[in-house]
């Protein structure tokens, strides 16, 4: 903020009282707007937003946890909101929630947007057939269809794999040259958003990719702020230049968590769950701006963390209701080795319909959940008798179920430095042609002459597939 600019009538007040990153400012002048970025005289470094109003003084937070900040600074107003960069020049480049470039590039200020003012265009449901987006992931292609347009989610507790599987995504389904892709970091590791970052660098996806983070170091202001800031950008793609976008983020979660803090720190009183009410209203206003309209598509995956494995909890299921696809990993399967540790029973899509994914996958998915149910309901009786015990009818439908547990596992290969074990791709015809095999017992057609293919690595401008 340059300080010569600062105006005598636009003088607000001085800074009452501090409490962490809550800063109140008794108004002496003209009230600042909400959302409203204000500066502190002397101290340019500064990032104050005018939160809401409480008597005579007006509460503001402290975005970046500046430690100048202190009782009895004047505060100005700037008419200004914090605002991203947005359109070709953020192409291959990473910001954080304020729009600063974190990757020690240059500054973009020809074309910026405000981050708490969504597009105000108007969603749809198009009347043409749905588009799907093959990931190569037999367990996703198979159970939750990825459609463009829509949300999938992929939820799980610590340590269960969820951001591996984002990565994988990322990594499979952004290959394409036409594909744009918006990554929304929020609360994460900085080492996994720094794998990330050169993950894409390495397979030349970067260039069709604009990250946002803000990581567990940040302050839960900044935190808070970098989905919506996101979501500026993919709006502006998806409105002024018509583009369809992959949106992902990792981890709406920790968004919703981010706002909690921000919500305790403010003094707002808590409701079910230890979430202030704020918070549901702010993730619905979020999820709606991540829709589909005329002039473009926004499809998202949203990784959501459950804390203590608890999927009962109130914020998972109000991010789980706003999503059409839902991935549940679990640790019980993760720690059997199996990845990704997908829990097929609980796994559901309402895109999982004949219209969409086609006759013969949607009879295929029926007769595979109702294995797994079945597999489900006799693992209690084999732990007390045995599996020998079992009629072979039962005992046909159990080994199946084991069968096409271990079908669903798959080497990433965004792991594959870490594993040694190359990363493979399936194609949704090879998913459906070897679960077709476990359930009937036949080979199905030969449809290639190997059942996966390795996924094509970039080195240079050569692809290689082997």
């Amino acid at each position: 903020m340059n300080q010569s600019e600062l105006k005598k009538e636009d003088f607000i007040g001085s800074i009452a009282s501090i409490r962490g990153l809550t800063v109140e400012v008794e108004v002496q002048g003209t009230k600042p707007d909400t959302k409203e970025l204000l500066a502190v005289q002397d101290l340019p470094s500064a990032f104050i937003e005018a939160n809401f109003f409480r008597g005579s003084h007006v509460v503001c937070l402290n975005l970046n946890n500046n430690s100048e900040i202190h009782c009895g600074q004047k505060i100005y107003r700037t008419h200004q909101r914090v605002t991203v960069p947005v359109g070709e020049k953020t192409m291959g480049r990473v910001f954080n929630a304020l729009g600063e470039p974190l990757d020690k590039g240059e500054p973009i200020n020809e074309l910026r947007r405000p981050i708490t003012v969504p597009s105000g265009t108007t969603s749809y449901r198009s009347s043409k057939k749905l588009e799907m987006l093959e990931t190569g992931l037999k367990v996703i292609d198979f159970l939750t269809p990825f459609v463009k347009g829509r949300k999938i989610g992929i939820i799980g507790g610590a340590g269960v794999g969820k951001t591996v599987l984002t990565m994988e995504m990322i990594h499979n389904v952004t290959r394409s040259e036409k594909s744009l892709s918006i990554y929304c970091g929020v609360g994460e590791r900085i080492r996994e958003g720094n794998e990330l970052y050169e993950t894409l660098k390495d397979t030349d996806v970067l260039k069709n990719t604009v990250m946002f983070f803000g990581q567990m170091d940040a302050t839960p202001a900044i935190r808070s702020m970098v989905a919506p800031a996101a979501a500026t950008a993919a709006e502006y793609f998806r409105d002024e230049e018509g583009r369809d976008i992959l949106f992902f983020i990792d981890n709406i979660y920790r968004h919703v968590q981010a706002m909690t803090e921000m919500s305790t720190n403010l003094g707002l009183i808590p409701s079910e769950g230890g979430y202030s009410p704020m918070v549901f209203s702010d993730l619905r206003r979020l999820q709606d701006r991540l829709s589909s309209t005329e002039q473009g598509t926004i499809t998202s995956v949203q990784a959501v963390y459950i804390p203590a494995d608890d999927l009962s909890d109130p914020a998972v299921q109000a991010i789980s209701q706003q999503l059409d696809s839902v991935l549940v990993l679990d640790r019980s399967i993760a720690e059997q080795g199996i990845r990704p540790a997908v829990n097929l029973l609980k796994t559901t899509s309402s895109l999982l319909t004949p219209d969409i994914v086609g006759e013969r996958h949607y009879r295929l998915a029926e007769k595979v959940q109702a294995v797994m149910q079945k597999y489900d309901s006799l693992k209690n009786i084999i732990a007390i008798v045995g599996e020998n015990e079992l009629s072979p009818e039962d005992r046909k439908d159990y080994q199946n179920a084991k069968k096409l547990i271990q079908f669903f596992s798959q080497n990433f290969s965004v792991a594959e430095k870490f594993s040694g074990q190359p990363g493979e791709y399936y194609t949704l015809e090879q998913t459906l042609d070897g679960i077709e095999e476990i359930l009937t017992g036949k080979p199905a057609e030969e449809k290639s002459s190997e059942q996966a293919v390795e996924t094509p690595k970039t080195e240079g401008n050569e692809t290689k597939t082997s």
